[in-house]
This record gives structure tokens, sequence and C-alpha cells, in this order.
């Protein structure tokens, strides 16, 4: 399967490949999931801020996901390990979907597998993405 370009700004960059570096050197996270990110951050396209299209999930972007084999949406914010909080639907970018659709823009699907096969979510839309509304540190 021919692997979509994702976007990304530099700051975001920055900040992910340090948690990487860090949750390394801690042993606190899946290594298998900190090596998607590392991979995923490799291919990223870098863009300016200001230049990152609103449809892009960023990190703190708010985004509807589509389960493309039940039907079913969820609205989930991505956010830094510690902002997690799965009540209030804030995932952090070390699980496997936050990972999976970090960079990604409206109407992409994204796959990654999970122990009964394959998981497949389409980015339906981006709710909020810091970038767009101007906040470019978040």
């Amino acid at each position: 399967m021919k692997q979509r370009r994702i976007y990304i700004t530099e700051f975001d960059k920055s900040r992910l490949d340090d948690l990487i570096e860090r949750a390394r050197e801690t042993g606190s996270h899946n290594r298998e999931n900190l090596d998607s990110l590392s991979a995923e951050l490799e291919r990223a396209k870098i863009v300016e801020p200001s230049k990152v299209p609103a449809s892009v999930v960023t990190m703190n972007s708010q985004v509807l996901l589509r389960d493309l084999d039940s039907d079913e949406t969820e609205t989930y914010s991505l956010v830094f390990p510690k902002d997690m909080d799965i009540d209030s639907g804030a995932i952090s970018v070390l699980a496997p979907v936050g990972t999976a659709i970090l960079g990604y823009k409206e109407g992409s699907t994204v796959e990654w597998k999970v122990p009964a096969g394959k998981r497949r979510l389409k980015v339906e839309k981006v709710l909020y993405q810091p970038e767009a509304a101007g906040n470019f540190a978040l």
C-alpha cells in the first residue's frame, strides 16, 4: 500500500522527537509504538505553522473519525501523553490511534494493526486545529 504524505510543523516535530527520546530512555512506553511514531515523523513533510492546511491533524487538534468497519464516529483530541484523558476523548500521540492520525488530512483513511487484524478509520473532519486558529505554540 502506498503511504500518503503527512504534514507536521517543525515545532511539533521537535517536541515529538524529544518525547520519543525520553520515552526510549525511561522505557516508559511500548517500543513498537515509539518506532511507529518515529517512522511517521521521518516521512513527514515539514511545514510552517501558518502554512499547514486547516484540514490536517496536528498536535492538539480535535478530529471527527469514522470507523470504516462499524460506521461509528468518535471525536478525539490528539495530545501529548501528559494531557491524555480517555474520558474526555484526549488520546495520546503515543497510542496507536494517535500515531495513526497524526499529520493526515480530512478524507484520509488510516490503518494500523490490532490483535484482531486491522483497524481502519477515516478522518471525517478536523473540528479544531491550533495552527488554523492562530495558536502556534500549543
